[in-house]
């Protein structure tokens, strides 16, 4: 095999490794052995232990590419000219992409300069959504930046039980219902302070 070929298999193994350990880790929990990652995207462990020395190096690696993700999205949806279609659009693509699956790893593995970047920039833009919404009176204004994340998280965590097409139009209707209520000018006024930035980094850790 050339080189080329070689490099192109060794991609390919890894984009197999890296959904495998998405779905491993937020289907079976995060203390799932790696061997059934391995098993699942039918690749050897030596093909996992040659891209990923240990289970905390392929939990950084899917972190990363969430926070990398969610700024895509933030991306795709300020070119949105409607405030309030983009910001929603932005909300559906990340639960689509279940980027809050990972948050329960938070305070667990070293948090990587890349991964703080990652996320400094998704948070960036993410607030750039949030102040043209509320500048366009179509966002309440007691929503914060923080709280679409949070919100994210807990559409993006696994249905108990095996897959089931009923889980999956459940969630469609509690997301719907939940995107309302971020509607302006909200009937019910929020509880308590918001989450400050302190608290929401500090989950992960200390910044490298």
């Amino acid at each position: 095999m050339s080189g080329r070929g070689r490099q192109a298999e060794a991609a390919r193994n890894d984009l197999r490794l890296l959904r495998a350990a998405h779905e491993v880790f937020t289907t079976q929990g995060f203390d799932a052995p790696v061997s059934a990652i391995a098993r699942q995207a039918g690749v050897g462990m030596g093909s996992l232990y040659r891209r990923y020395r240990t289970k905390e190096e392929l939990l950084q690696r899917l972190c990363l590419i969430a926070m990398e993700r969610v700024a895509e999205a933030a991306e795709t949806a300020l070119a949105d000219d409607d405030p309030w279609s983009g910001l929603e659009a932005y909300v559906r693509a990340c639960v689509d992409l279940r980027s809050g699956a990972l948050a329960p790893v938070a305070g667990t593995i070293e948090v990587t300069p890349e991964m703080w970047r990652a996320s400094q920039r998704a948070t960036e833009l993410a607030g750039r959504l949030v102040a043209r919404a509320h500048a366009a009176g179509v966002l309440r204004q007691d929503v914060t930046t923080l709280d679409l994340p949070l919100l994210i998280e807990q559409f993006s965590r696994p249905a108990p039980g095996p897959p089931d097409p009923v889980h999956e139009h459940v969630r469609r209707r509690l997301l719907a219902i939940a995107l309302d209520g971020l509607r302006a000018p909200g009937r019910t006024p929020l509880p308590g302070d918001p989450p400050g930035a302190e608290w929401y980094e500090g989950r992960w850790g200390e910044r490298p």
